[in-house]
């Protein structure tokens, strides 16, 4: 076999188990439903990746460096940009709602599974401490800290409760649960990340500002 071939059925792998477990968790896909949709033997699946918990670790690790770095980088560059003038609220908010506008805009429809997987992980205890402290929760404390720029003379409590906040809207935005449209009759699609994302911004903008001063 060669070494693409080997990295095709590799990749092929990890989109099957990306979508299974963004759509089951991790307890409802087995090995076997994963090397059925990839259309490869268990025995070749468990030869790249090992166990069930590997196959998860290398779904989740696949995308996370890459949306946590281009974050952080969007962050920063807005605080370039803004030179003398203070970085605005709005743009600190813009960098971390990334994750919406890049399963929107990228064209792979793996990213959208990979949300739903983010969001299923950000809102599990035992999930969030295993995963989410390398790869997201090591960026925070920039966000935090242009939040407290923002916010000089805001209390560390509110701060931080607010980013609380932002998560869990985001968490049950990217997970794309579907409750919206039932409820709306139609109006409103959670698979609609441009329709969430522009009203996000002015929406968690005017709560942070109403807890933690103008």
């Amino acid at each position: 076999m060669s070494k693409k071939g080997k990295g095709e059925k590799s990749e092929r792998i990890l989109d099957v188990a990306e979508e299974l477990f963004a759509l089951h968790g991790y307890d409802g896909v087995t090995m076997r439903q994963i090397s059925s949709g990839a259309q490869v033997d268990v025995a070749l699946a468990n030869y790249h990746f090992g166990k069930k918990l590997d196959v998860f670790y290398a779904v989740f690790n696949r995308r996370a460096e890459l949306l946590s770095t281009t974050r952080r980088e969007l962050l920063l560059a807005s605080q370039k940009d803004s030179a003398n003038k203070p970085q605005t609220l709005e743009q600190i908010i813009e960098a971390f709602l990334l994750p919406l506008k890049f399963a929107q805009e990228t064209g792979d429809p793996g990213w959208k599974n990979y949300m739903a997987l983010l969001a299923y992980v950000m809102t599990s205890p035992i999930w969030n401490k295993k995963l989410m402290k390398d790869n997201f929760d090591r960026r925070v404390g920039e966000f935090i800290e242009a939040l407290k720029q923002a916010f000089p003379n805001a209390k560390d409590e509110d701060i931080h409760w607010c980013y609380h906040y932002v998560s869990g809207a985001l968490a049950l935005t990217l997970a794309q649960t579907g409750r919206i449209d039932r409820l709306s009759g139609g109006k409103c699609l959670s698979s609609d990340f441009d329709a969430a994302y522009d009203r996000m911004i002015p929406f968690v903008a005017a709560g942070f500002r109403e807890v933690c001063g103008s």
